[in-house]
């Protein structure tokens, strides 16, 4: 089979957000006034200090500039390829005042109203650094620095990055499902330009089950993250590490996971109603942008 594009645009225009909707049109058009619209729509996002927050993490309600938000801010970024956001130096400069002395980002900063946020952000520690969102922060970054020289060049993503991989290297047991999906996203798109991220790859690469799933311990029941969230593109380092038949049986379900609608789902838990659709929303985005990577 393979997919249905139209149902798929019906979907997002009939639930999604608008970012998302915009993030949508990029992907599949790949016209220049798709990824305009995309930095434009992420705008709405933005708050004066240059961080982003007004659930643009769908669990994270707050209006608050959070890392969660600058980890969507600069996915977006990234899907807008070419075309270049004006606030991204203002969005570093807000990530480098909100780092830790170790180099790390805190998993959320405080939320003075937690109305339909997530507990894990709303109790989360503000003074303690997070491998789980620095290394998610950290891997949009990179991706958005594809297309944006002066993201790489900043010296917060070196900061970032340096914590990860010291962080990284002191794993000794298999880290929770989240944390390891990141810090795998992180090594393999790091690998590009360093050399001690290939090695730690494969260091921590002995964590990682051949077929790529992994159980999401204390979630919903049965959730688990499929090795095309965080392998999804082909020619990849990370998919060294992965059975090429396991790849061709997750495009499969990935494929035949649309639903009647147009739509993906999740398997998580989502912490509001609109939530829920905007998670699909973002799920969908995600779904066709890796099937038709992987030349489905």
């Amino acid at each position: 089979m393979s997919i249905n594009l139209n149902r798929a645009r019906e979907f997002m225009a009939a639930h999604a957000r608008i970012l998302d909707v915009r993030r949508f049109e990029a992907i599949t058009t790949a016209t220049d006034s798709a990824r305009e619209a995309t930095v434009d729509a992420l705008a709405a996002y933005r708050n004066p200090d240059g961080g982003y927050g007004w659930g643009l993490e769908p669990d994270l309600r707050a209006p608050e500039s959070q890392l969660a938000c600058a980890q969507h801010a600069f996915e977006a970024l990234a899907d807008a390829g070419p075309v270049r956001a004006r606030h991204t130096t203002a969005l570093l400069g807000w990530l480098d005042s909100v780092t830790l002395p170790d180099g790390g980002l805190p998993f959320a900063l405080p939320v003075a109203d937690p109305a339909v946020c997530a507990p894990f952000f709303a109790q989360a520690n503000p003074e303690e650094s997070s491998l789980q969102i620095t290394a998610a922060v950290a891997t949009q970054a990179y991706r958005a620095a594809r297309w944006d020289a002066e993201i790489v060049r900043h010296p917060w993503l070196s900061a970032a990055t340096r914590y990860c991989f010291d962080a990284i290297r002191r794993i000794d047991e298999a880290p929770f499902a989240y944390v390891l999906s990141f810090a795998l996203q992180l090594l393999d798109i790091a690998s590009d330009t360093q050399p001690e991220a290939r090695e730690l790859l494969s260091r921590l690469g002995r964590f990682v089950p051949r077929d790529g799933s992994l159980p999401v311990l204390g979630g919903t029941e049965g959730e688990r993250l499929h090795l095309l969230d965080y392998a999804p593109e082909p020619g990849r380092p990370i998919r060294d590490l992965l059975d090429s038949h396991a790849i061709t049986a997750d495009l499969d379900r990935l494929e035949h996971a649309q639903h009647d609608d147009g739509g993906w789902a999740v398997d998580f838990s989502s912490y509001s109603a609109a939530a829920m659709l905007e998670w699909r929303g973002y799920k969908t985005v995600g779904a066709v942008a890796i099937l038709r990577a992987n030349g489905r």
